[in-house]
């Protein structure tokens, strides 16, 4: 076997340990992402320390993972890097199955600062994470690959979430937290076993930043010549306005709806599953019509998503409204993670990952900070101030949508109305046909350009 042929081979094994990995995180990520706020609850958190847990942990991160890049080239690997905080992240987990066991000592703050801790580590990771798979991955397949990814390990998260929401339901007549002890102890085993295939995956040679580093405030500074730098902006003025309602979501449901765990987890689950059912299919499109063809019109349907929890609290209802949140938010979330790549030159990915990730991540944690700062301020509408934070939510994410950010295609794609491509999504009208993308190549601009569910 040549060069070539062992190289494929390689590519197609680290594949494959990638998807295992893929499996446990996921099942990791079910497991806790939607019961942190939950615990928090069940241990005494306030409104107060809501929003907090909502801000401090994307804020820690963003500072943070400023740093992978030149964690990156001081090592040489990226695979270092993501096998080292990978494995510290299962720690934190394991952490916090223990402030559940310790019950009495389970301090609101303490936990706030395991979260924070979890929430780094995975943030150092993401930037490497990425650049090491886009190597591995067809660029003209980035689309399609990462949405059936996406989608198969969706579903797999999704079925550990339900098995949370089940132990929370049937620990709650006996011991609440115990409960949620069991569910951080099988995280730390999911994590730990991700961690295992993590190891197992091959690197392909890193290439060499070439023309300097471009530091985050010179990143910003330059966002008028930079397509990028506009994109990331954009996505971080929709990320503030998305969270200021986003940490209240379960104190809304579980303290002034009156939710149980089942209810509750069946509610976020129907936006999740909608968005790991539909994501490879806005895969397929984006790879075609482009990936910023797919984000302006997603982005004006997230407008309409806080506005239907204003004016019926029936968990039925609410379960169709996630199905609509879900569709758009597959859409928005697959094209802007594969702008990036669409976007910058391999060798300078792994910074442009790492300042997309600290200056959205900051707008996550600005949000959450504005949320609680403002929530107990406002007249309630209906009774609840939470829904005047989700109206405040839609009417910012208007905004941002129409705001003029100059946001261009960087590669030749397929011409297609915001309403085709809609409706192609939805399998009503065909919009994708055989040929030669359009014309209107947009030239590359700065920083090694080349030519999130409520």
């Amino acid at each position: 076997m040549g060069d070539s042929g062992q190289r494929q081979s390689r590519v197609k094994k680290t594949l494959r340990f990638s998807i295992l990995d893929g499996v446990f995180a996921s099942g990791m990520t079910g497991l806790t992402q939607d019961y942190f706020t939950p615990f928090l609850l069940a241990i005494g958190g306030t409104t107060g320390q809501v929003g907090l847990l909502g801000a401090l942990p994307n804020l820690f991160a963003s500072i943070v993972q400023l740093k992978s890049p030149c964690l990156v080239e001081g090592l040489k690997s990226r695979k270092a890097i993501i096998n080292i905080f990978v494995f510290l992240q299962a720690l934190t987990l394991a952490f916090m199955g223990m402030l559940a066991l310790w019950k009495a000592s389970a301090g609101p703050a303490a936990f706030i600062l395991s979260v924070s801790l979890f929430t780094a580590c995975g943030a150092i990771v993401n930037p490497a994470w990425s650049s090491l798979m886009t190597d591995l991955v067809d660029g003209d397949r980035l689309g399609e690959y990462f949405g059936w990814r996406n989608q198969v390990l969706g579903f797999i998260a999704e079925g550990a979430a339900f098995l949370s929401g089940f132990i929370l339901y049937r620990a709650g007549r006996i011991n609440l937290l115990g409960g949620f002890a069991i569910i951080f102890g099988l995280a730390f085993v999911f994590r730990m076993i991700s961690w295992r295939f993590l190891t197992k995956m091959h690197e392909p040679r890193l290439r060499e930043e070439e023309g300097g580093h471009v530091s985050l405030w010179g990143f910003i500074r330059h966002w008028r010549r930079s397509s990028f730098a506009r994109f990331v902006l954009y996505v971080a003025a929709m990320n503030f306005a998305v969270c200021i309602p986003a940490p209240f979501f379960p104190v809304l449901m579980l303290r002034d709806f009156h939710f149980g765990y089942f209810s509750y987890t069946a509610v976020n689950a129907a936006s999740v599953l909608t968005i790991y059912a539909t994501i490879k299919r806005w895969g397929i499109h984006a790879d075609r019509v482009g990936n910023m063809k797919v984000l302006k019109t997603t982005s004006r349907l997230v407008v309409l998503v806080p506005l239907f929890w204003l004016f019926n609290h029936n968990p039925v209802y609410l379960l169709a409204a996630q199905v609509f949140s879900g569709f758009v938010w597959a859409g928005f979330n697959l094209s802007a993670s594969n702008f990036i790549y669409d976007a910058t030159a391999p060798e300078k990915r792994t910074r442009c990952i790492a300042h997309y990730n600290a200056v959205t991540g900051m707008a996550v944690s600005l949000g959450a900070l504005t949320g609680g700062l403002i929530v107990r301020r406002l007249p309630p509408i209906f009774g609840y101030g939470t829904l005047t934070l989700l109206l405040i939510s839609s009417i910012l994410r208007f905004f941002v949508a129409i705001s003029p950010f100059g946001l261009r295609e960087v590669r030749r794609v397929e011409p297609v109305s915001a309403g085709g491509l809609f409706l192609s999504v939805l399998g009503i009208k065909d919009v994708l046909r055989d040929g030669n993308p359009g014309e209107g190549i947009i030239p590359a601009e700065g920083l090694g350009l080349r030519a999130n569910g409520r």
